[in-house]
């Protein structure tokens, strides 16, 4: 085994281990994120690292279709994070209690 075959080899399990933690980390803030949009961008970069584990193993396996798969994944992505941008300007970042303050009249409050 030559020295760029042992440096790569040690560069792919290093980037796994990170992609592990980012993952980890990015759980972490979806489930705590105090706010809607929080919890959207975790799942935009849950995406974003997702991406990263394919094109690893695309890296490790040789495979090309790997990166057909990213590809696909990185669309489905931006869709789905256009999707919740657009649920949530419609809703409010506060979710369903900023609606229901819009709803009543001036003069009276929520709580």
């Amino acid at each position: 085994m030559s020295f760029g075959e042992q440096f790569r080899e040690v560069a792919e399990l290093i980037a796994l281990g990170l992609l592990s933690l980012s993952f980890l980390l990015t759980v972490y803030r979806f489930a705590v994120g105090p706010t809607l949009p929080d919890r959207v961008l975790a799942l935009d970069l849950l995406v974003t690292v997702a991406i990263g584990y394919i094109a690893v193993i695309g890296i490790r396996t040789g495979f090309a279709l790997y990166l057909d798969i990213a590809i696909a994944l990185g669309l489905v992505g931006f869709l789905a994070t256009v999707a919740f941008a657009r649920f949530i300007l419609s809703r409010g970042p506060r979710g369903e209690e900023a609606i229901e303050e819009e709803k009543q009249p001036e003069g009276e409050s929520a709580r």
